[in-house]
């Protein structure tokens, strides 16, 4: 993508995600019509539909040419990555939003080809909006993001991960693995946003981010940023990221990023098992 059409997207792409988190700011405490989707702790809200059609119209009035990939049903049917594509989750923590009124955030990623060019992140409740075109650094609002340069170990570093991979029950990875690497490191998070998460790795608040399911618009922006800044982000296998289905998510401090997978990190199942 060349210099002055990733600015031009990269500016209206700004623009649009901080028009649409005034409006969820405006409305955070009006009535709430909630729904839940593949199970009762997944939920979605009108807020969530109103804001990807938001984008939805957005894109096809500017860019009739590109497509979008979307979670609440107002994207495009795509079976590979060819183009430009937005990848768009309207609110990443829909639960947060629902019950604590914050810790949500509105998740763009723009890819062409397969390649990531362009990532926003709006931690709407906070007004930070992380960004990235790739090659040209990670901002939070307007202020560059360092490089990685750490080599702390893998004892000394915080990992966001869910409590869900902990338990015996869950079908995706050894639990005792997970329990392991629990105890090996300084301490966990979980704060509800995948995208958020992801920018504090790239922020580098934390130093990775470990999950057994994800969707495409959950990490299509923080991927990009995570990549930027010298991390390594990749399937908990090694493998590379489906944009297209569910995967699992390793997003690091490249100098641990071998000793979570190899040591630490045991599959239940092949990916493409899945």
């Amino acid at each position: 993508m060349d210099i002055q059409r990733k600015e031009e997207l990269f500016e209206q792409a700004k623009q649009w995600i901080l028009e649409a988190g005034s409006h969820i700011r405006d409305h955070i405490d009006a009535p709430r019509s909630i729904e839940t989707k593949s199970n009762p702790n997944d939920l979605v809200t009108e807020m969530d539909q109103q804001t990807e059609q938001f984008f939805a119209d957005k894109i096809r009035a500017n860019y009739p040419d590109h497509l979008l990939l979307g979670e609440e049903g107002f994207g495009d049917s795509l079976e590979d990555l060819k183009g430009t594509i937005w990848i768009v989750d309207p609110i990443d923590g829909t639960m947060n939003f629902v019950h604590q009124k914050r810790n949500f955030a509105i998740s763009i990623g723009i890819y062409e080809d397969g390649v990531g060019e362009i990532g926003l992140i709006y931690n709407v409740m906070e007004d930070v909006l992380y960004s990235v075109k790739r090659g040209q650094g990670v901002f939070k609002n307007e202020k560059q993001l360092p490089e990685h340069n750490d080599s702390r170990p893998l004892k000394e570093s915080i990992l966001t991960l869910n409590t869900t991979w902990l338990i015996p029950e869950n079908p995706h990875v050894e639990h005792d693995s997970i329990q392991e690497l629990v105890k090996t490191i300084r301490s966990t998070r979980s704060y509800g946003s995948a995208a958020l998460e992801l920018a504090f790795v790239a922020e580098g608040i934390v130093d990775g981010y470990l999950t057994m399911t994800l969707m495409p618009w959950d990490y299509a922006a923080g991927a990009i940023m995570v990549q930027e800044v010298g991390g390594t982000v990749t399937r908990a296998d090694k493998g590379e990221l489906d944009l297209l289905n569910s995967t699992t998510v390793l997003a690091c401090r490249s100098n641990i990023y071998d000793e979570i997978i190899d040591d630490y990190v045991q599959l239940k199942t092949k990916e493409s098992d899945r």
